[in-house]
């Protein structure tokens, strides 16, 4: 009974965030003056100067930028103010994929299983995430399709957080893969690596002949019959649905490497942990890496062989690099985290900050809406004590599409930020989620 009366006040909670108020109040311009303003798209800028409205940047600059008549001033003197950070690969809301029928699964959503009301996403808040791609787990070669969600306040539905128009038409998302030791088990799943691949490379074969045969077919009566598993293989095929694929040790991700060459679709690289062993030929094939930081490797065989040097080394190659925190993984608060260690280890720090806010949203294909700060793009921006790799900095707001949606001087939210066990309670079925994650993650 406790637990429930918990997980309604989290849902009750986001209604009632100061942002959460009637449509015309985002209307209203706000003006965020004196942060040290890192736009990303840019150099920084001391005493800058953020104008937003309708939810979105309508100017970023120095002084000199002029504020609306009647725009509501925000002083932010001694802050910092960095653009939301992106995570290309979570698993908030007790997200689910494919079952053990089969070890692909491209059909199935993960939209479907979100909890939007799970108290997780405070997690991501409390971080400074605006952005999130939600993934199914990596038990499978195919566990589903990904979600990419926008935190938005006062969401009742996973439609109110989608960055597509209609989840019955349109990409919400991309496409889970994984090989490596994860698929490995019995029947009807493969029982080696090479197995794996040939699984992949057979359905994707399917895919094509597939997609010749609606072409053949696009204007006949009765029209070709639909197969949903082929038809989201026909979008990664397409280019319109990027793979995230799941992949650790050198020789798998050379396999992902051939497979990318075979198929031509988009793909990035999740967690990558020996992607520094083939820095020049991830680089030479244009495919980005997404790092999972490893603080405390040893759990995974695959992980062995992990590099505090990974996101300097990829950098000096001219792999795009992001960092992502895998949740339940590492923790969504801690995302800053991985970046810091990675400068004191030879990253630049332009390309860390970029590898938490546009070169995340370039692998999930949203750079056009968010990433940076840039008049037209969504007013996602993090509010931060001090800089962003520095130990003692908190997040003191995170603001989506210009809405306050976490504000760590309110008592009700800063415990999201500070607390553990005591705040972050899980349910039966989050706990059977995080169990099979766990299982699929050989952690």
């Amino acid at each position: 009974m406790q637990q429930r009366t918990i997980r309604l006040l989290s849902f009750l909670i986001v209604a009632a965030l100061p942002g959460a108020a009637p449509a015309a109040a985002q209307d209203e311009a706000h003006v965020f003056r004196g942060a040290t303003v890192i736009p990303i798209a840019g150099p920084p800028i001391e005493s800058g100067v953020l104008v937003v409205q309708g939810g979105s940047i309508t100017a970023v600059g120095g002084p000199e930028i002029v504020a609306p008549q009647g725009a509501v001033e925000h002083d932010l003197t001694g802050r910092v103010l960095l653009p939301g950070l992106v995570d290309s690969h979570s698993h908030v809301g007790s997200v689910s994929g494919g079952d053990r029928s089969s070890p692909l699964h491209p059909d199935v959503r993960g939209l479907d299983s979100i909890d939007i009301a799970s108290d997780s996403f405070w997690r991501a808040r409390a971080g400074g995430i605006t952005t999130v791609n939600v993934m199914p787990g990596s038990g499978h070669l195919m566990s589903g399709q990904t979600v990419y969600l926008k935190l938005r306040d006062g969401g009742r539905t996973i439609e109110d957080w989608l960055f597509c128009g209609d989840p019955l038409t349109d990409v919400c998302g991309g496409m889970k893969m994984a090989n490596g030791t994860n698929s490995l088990r019995d029947p009807p799943f493969p029982g080696t690596r090479a197995r794996s691949a040939a699984l992949v490379r057979g359905l994707y074969h399917e895919a094509q002949a597939y997609v010749e045969r609606q072409a053949a077919r696009a204007d006949a009566d009765p029209p070709a019959a639909r197969d949903l598993r082929l038809e989201a293989l026909a979008e990664v095929l397409a280019g319109e649905r990027i793979v995230q694929h799941h992949t650790h040790r050198h020789n798998d991700i050379a396999t992902v490497l051939r497979l990318q060459e075979e198929f031509g679709f988009r793909v990035v690289i999740q967690h990558g942990t020996e992607s520094w062993k083939l820095a020049d030929e991830i680089a030479a094939a244009g495919v980005p890496v997404s790092i999972t930081f490893i603080d405390a490797p040893g759990g995974k065989e695959e992980t062995l062989d992990w590099s505090l040097e990974i996101g300097a080394i990829l950098e000096r190659a001219g792999v795009d690099v992001a960092f992502n925190t895998d949740d339940f993984i590492t923790d969504s608060r801690l995302l800053l985290r991985a970046a810091a260690i990675s400068v004191r280890n030879g990253m630049s720090r332009e390309a860390a900050l970029e590898a938490l806010t546009l070169a995340p949203a370039r692998m999930l294909g949203l750079e056009h809406r968010v990433g940076s700060l840039e008049a037209g793009k969504d007013a996602d921006f993090v509010v931060l004590s001090g800089d962003p790799f520095s130990v003692y900095t908190t997040v003191e707001q995170t603001w989506v599409e210009g809405r306050l949606i976490y504000d760590r001087s309110n008592p009700e939210h800063r415990r999201y930020a500070v607390g553990g066990h005591d705040v972050y309670r899980t349910t039966a079925e989050e706990e059977e989620a995080l169990r099979r994650l766990l299982e699929g993650e050989g952690r």
